[in-house]
Parts: structure tokens; sequence; C-alpha cells
């Protein structure tokens, strides 16, 4: 059977830190992720969104901007589950409360190279990378390093060798 399936989630900032879930996959293994659920009845993207991060992580926020709809595939107990995700930049208003701890195992504040070495869904990354270009934030493994100072021989300042 093919299900269809429509999420949002949101990628929350303070300052030039991000705010990461941490979340069983189907496999059962740990990984870091962005806050994203569900459309409950009655709710626009932007509302389901915002109740996510708050029940996810105990966190307010408010929305900067849409980011991108993202779609990929899995298939979980024999059917075929088709899934678009809407992500929404976000900033933080405040705590409020705690995260929820029967889904998400922790949640983290870490800086965006630090996320990105973090995370491993293919969306994931590809909000982080599109979130970095945009703030002119290098990946450490992109950093080149700094030329070593060399200091010029003798023969250049005319002494003789």
């Amino acid at each position: 059977m093919i299900i269809s399936e429509f999420s949002c989630g949101g990628v929350v900032l303070d300052g030039k830190k991000v705010l990461l879930v941490q979340v069983k996959n189907m496999k059962g293994k740990k990984v870091w992720t962005f806050p994203k659920g569900h459309i409950e009845a009655g709710e626009t993207p932007r509302q389901a969104a915002l109740r996510e991060v708050l029940e996810e992580t105990g966190y307010r926020a408010s929305i900067i901007y849409p980011m991108i709809r993202v779609h990929y595939a899995f298939t979980l107990q024999g059917n075929y589950i088709k899934k678009m995700v809407q992500w929404y930049l976000m900033k933080k208003l405040g705590r409020i409360g705690k995260h929820d701890a029967s889904e998400i195992i922790a949640i983290r504040w870490v800086s965006l190279p630090k996320a990105h070495e973090l995370v491993q869904y293919p969306s994931d990354i590809r909000l982080l990378d599109m979130l970095m270009s945009s703030m002119h934030i290098r990946r450490k493994e992109d950093e080149t390093p700094e030329e070593p100072e060399i200091a010029p021989s003798r023969r250049e300042h005319g002494a003789k060798e």
C-alpha cells in the first residue's frame, strides 16, 4: 500500500546555534535531527511546525520564513510511505517546558558546523548547507588551514651563504 504523509518542522536558531533533537530511527539507532511532526486536524502547516517544536523541545519559537519542502520515501511494515516535510527557519523565543521524553531522547544547542557533523539524514544536511551558506559559515571540513608563516631565506635578504 502507498501512503502519503505531510509533516512540518522547525530549524530553530539562537544566534548562530541550532536546536537538535535526538530520536531513535526505525532501526532503533539514535540519530540527531530537527523537530518535526504531522499536522493535526484544523492546523495550518505553520501552526503544526510551531507546535511540534514546542512539544518536542519545550521551546517557543517564531517563524522567520519557510525554508524548503523536502520529499523522500521509505518502507514501513510493508507500506511504501511517500513523505513531504515543510521546513521553517525559526528563532528561539524562550523555554517554557521540557522536551517530550516519550519521543525525544535529548535536545541540544550546537553550532552550525557541529550540527553538520551530528546529523545524518540527507534532508537535514541539505537544510544545514542552505543555512550555513546564507549565513556565510563554513563547515569545519571546508575550512582551509592558514598558511604557515615561512621566514624569508637569507639569500632574499642579501646574505651570502
